[in-house]
């Protein structure tokens, strides 16, 4: 996943390397390895090399959290979290950061111990030890997404695991899994009860869950509400009630792990 910037006040180009084993789950390893390197794009000498699997859980999340910030109602109380791998953490926090007012955290995994276990940690870690948020593991899906403000989805499915139906009014509904036409972590219903917004157009061809609903008529690419950026510049509206459900689907972009790895770069060296 190369990016480049041929700007004098962004003098970098990047390539991520990317690996992706979803049956490492089983053996307790991240889905997603990877690496980064950083070149200087002024004269081409190699600037940093760095965890891209680490960069890519911080990245991703962010950007989940940044939509959050622009589409989930100001007053949400409970977050779902669907998975619980390695990048759920990191969406928690993410969403926390952008609304504080959450209270309560039910995270759902295929394999309950695994929710239960990560629960536990978290409500053991220093991060949330004065936070006043809550953990549990659940072990029915069907049973706690309507109860979520926040529903966060981090997982490889292939099939939809948020039936729309169930989702609660005024929800906001975070898909980050999928990334590939084949993959899909929630049904049309979801799609069609809410507002859909992307963090880019490659998630218009990528994601399973938009592909497989433009196919079936389910919904047209014109009626995206927006992409990230659009929203961040005000160029388009994001939520517009308490009322409506809103969807964001992030597939993630080399720009953005780019700028990642500039933050990451500039940091350590102090420039």
């Amino acid at each position: 996943m190369p990016s480049w910037s041929s700007s004098s006040s962004f003098p970098y180009v990047g390539v991520k390397l990317v690996t992706h084993f979803p049956q490492n789950s089983s053996i307790n390893l991240p889905g997603v390895q990877g690496s980064y390197v950083l070149f200087n794009s002024t004269t081409g000498q190699t600037l940093a090399s760095m965890d891209s699997t680490e960069l890519t859980l911080y990245r991703t999340s962010c950007v989940s959290g940044l939509g959050s910030k622009y589409l989930s109602r100001d007053d949400s109380e409970v977050l779902v979290m669907v998975g619980a791998g390695s990048l759920a953490p990191h969406l928690i926090r993410a969403h926390f950061s952008a609304r504080p007012s959450l209270r309560k955290v039910l995270i759902w995994n295929r394999t309950v111990e695994k929710a239960e276990a990560l629960a536990k940690k978290l409500r053991e870690s220093e991060d949330f030890y004065l936070s006043g948020l809550g953990f549990e593991g659940c072990g029915c899906l069907d049973e706690v997404v309507g109860f979520g403000d926040i529903v966060s989805c981090a997982t490889n499915s292939e099939t939809a695991l948020v039936k729309g139906e169930r989702l609660k009014v005024g929800a906001h509904l975070d898909l980050v899994g999928s990334f590939k036409p084949s993959m899909k972590e929630c049904d049309d219903e979801a799609l069609k009860r809410g507002r859909v917004f992307v963090d880019n157009e490659a998630a218009l061809v990528e994601a399973g869950e938009l592909v497989g609903a433009f196919e079936r008529g389910v919904i047209k690419e014109d009626e995206i509400g927006a992409n990230l950026v659009e929203l961040i510049r005000g160029d388009k509206v994001g939520r517009s009630s308490y009322e409506e459900i809103t969807v964001f689907k992030s597939v993630g972009s080399a720009v953005v792990d780019m700028l990642a790895a500039q933050f990451v770069y500039e940091r350590y060296t102090g420039k």
